[in-house]
């Protein structure tokens, strides 16, 4: 049924009569400009983009304040060391190396240079490293994988103390960073072969850490991280509990006579013995240090199936990660 035409001029009258109270209404908003809404741009002007508060340019120096080292001494003591003893129940040894700073009245700044395979190792790391660096400890995390949201940015820097760095290189900027933060008492946690393993081997080490050593003054310490790559590495969705085994070594100073190079070479060789003692024994691996025979970290040359045999062959030399991982059976051809 059709409407009575009353109807519908009485409807377009109060329709009209609604869009002019609207415009009055928002009359006033037009008045307003900067800062309440963005300025208008002229014609041909090209207005240049921010500058990127995320990846290398995120700033952390709120995580350093008072507040957030109270939460973040919370959560390191508290849920962290709980999940840690949970999912890796990590046995910690070498900490007698360090006899000879942690008895300082003040013990100085270091760099902890360890191998990575996994996630857990930053939280194993904070867990494991004495009390009296502990606190000030900060960690070097990936810029382009902790950094790229503010979100994930912001955890990283409470839950953590992390501060971004380019993987790839050490820039100028992230190499004043880190020398002002050793200044003030900070100890730094490096992973100096730049990234987690991508297939449970290790890999070359970057000159990172060696670089800030010798800029610095502080000494390296290279700690070898058993069994983390069996329970969360790289490209499993869910860890699978099992044990871990940290193993620290004797801090180490770059000598006068050697360059960075060098000195990234006696890292390496150093975290590579302690891999070697993680596996064997204290007597073992110097034995081997001493001729070169300590097996290499990144393992065989050879690729494929074989690799992976080796490394399975490896892990059953230690302790780490056997909870978790299964015999292999044989078919049964007869």
């Amino acid at each position: 049924m059709e409407l009575p035409k009353r109807y519908l001029r009485a409807g377009q009258r109060f329709a009209g009569r609604a869009e002019n109270a609207a415009r009055k209404a928002a009359m006033p908003l037009r008045s307003y400009g900067f800062p309440y809404r963005a300025p208008n741009v002229p014609k041909g002007i090209e207005v240049p983009e921010e500058p990127s508060k995320l990846g290398a340019d995120y700033d952390t120096e709120w995580a350093r304040r008072p507040l957030a080292r109270a939460a973040r001494g919370v959560i390191t003591e508290g849920p962290l060391r709980l999940l840690v003893t949970g999912v890796a129940m990590p046995e910690v040894t070498g900490l007698d190396r360090l006899e000879s700073l942690t008895k300082l009245d003040e013990p100085p700044p270091v760099i902890f240079a360890p191998n990575h395979h996994s996630h857990l190792d930053t939280g194993l790391m904070i867990s494991s490293i004495p009390r009296c660096w502990r606190r000030e400890l900060v960690a070097a995390a990936a810029a382009d994988y902790f950094f790229d949201s503010h979100w994930k940015a912001a955890m990283a820097a409470l839950t953590l103390n992390a501060v971004p760095i380019d993987r790839e290189v050490t820039s100028r900027k992230s190499s004043d960073m880190f020398r002002d933060l050793i200044a003030d008492g900070h100890s730094l946690l490096i992973y100096p072969e730049g990234g987690r393993s991508p297939d449970g081997w290790g890999q070359e080490f970057k000159g990172g850490a060696a670089y800030l050593s010798a800029r610095t003054g502080a000494p390296v310490v290279p700690v070898f991280i058993d069994g983390t790559g069996a329970i969360y590495g790289k490209g499993m969705k869910r860890p699978k509990p099992g044990r871990t085994k940290v193993v620290f070594g004797a801090p180490l100073r770059q000598a006068d006579d050697e360059n960075t190079r060098r000195f990234n070479s006696r890292i390496e060789a150093a975290v590579t013995r302690l891999g070697d003692e993680a596996l064997t024994d204290y007597w073992t691996a110097t034995k081997r240090a001493a001729k070169g025979t300590n097996p290499a970290l990144t393992g065989p040359e050879y690729n494929g199936w074989r690799r992976q045999w080796e490394l399975g062959e490896r892990r059953k030399l230690g302790a780490a990660g056997l909870r978790r991982r299964q015999k292999r059976v044989w078919p049964d051809l007869g």
